[in-house]
């Protein structure tokens, strides 16, 4: 195969310094040509479960994440297919274009990925790289290949970001100053449920 590349998906709802923190462990961790941050266009999780910002905005925030920041993209892969977001068709058309894909996640979201699309064959197809998270162990995975990476993982999700934000906090201590200047601008808001 060609380039290593690793494959850290998600809505991004919006994007935070949790998700920067992981992406930058399993890029050092795994000696990574490039590390994708694949925003979702419909993420299958959410769909039906609570309103999730248009993907244009999730994908330029996540850009602004990343910027400057060697080795990372924001991604539009997903976007560009539309419809439901599924790793498995996302691994697929990275590896027919000749790539080692590694699907990067958090311990949180690794617990529930048996239930993923396809999760069988996706796990023939590809390793899994679980970063840390506090508050979760790495869970029993049996059928995968996994690798374990230690990081100072920050504390913080997208919800606890769109909460804080819907009752009025600046939430600056978890998202980059670019991107709290990209919601305010676009005035991109996450009522209370």
């Amino acid at each position: 195969m060609g380039q290593r590349i690793g494959l850290f998906g998600g809505t991004f709802d919006p994007p935070h310094l949790g998700h920067l923190a992981v992406a930058l462990a399993a890029r050092d961790a795994l000696e990574l040509d490039r590390t994708l941050l694949v925003v979702a266009n419909q993420p299958w999780q959410k769909v039906g479960q609570r309103p999730v910002t248009e993907a244009h905005h999730r994908l330029a925030m996540t850009e602004l994440l990343v910027q400057d920041t060697d080795g990372l993209e924001a991604s539009d892969l997903e976007i560009a297919r539309g419809g439901m977001s599924y790793t498995i068709d996302t691994v697929e058309q990275l590896q027919k274009a000749g790539r080692e894909v590694v699907v990067i996640l958090g311990a949180d979201a690794a617990a529930g990925i048996d239930s993923w699309e396809r999760a069988a064959e996706l796990s023939r197809l590809t390793r899994l790289a679980v970063v840390d998270r506090p508050g979760y162990d790495l869970p029993e995975l049996a059928n995968w290949s996994v690798e374990k990476i230690p990081a100072q993982s920050i504390s913080v999700s997208s919800s606890q970001v769109r909460s804080s934000m819907s009752e009025g906090a600046l939430a600056t201590d978890s998202i980059p100053s670019a991107v709290r200047r990209y919601i305010d601008l676009h005035h991109l808001e996450w009522p209370e449920r």
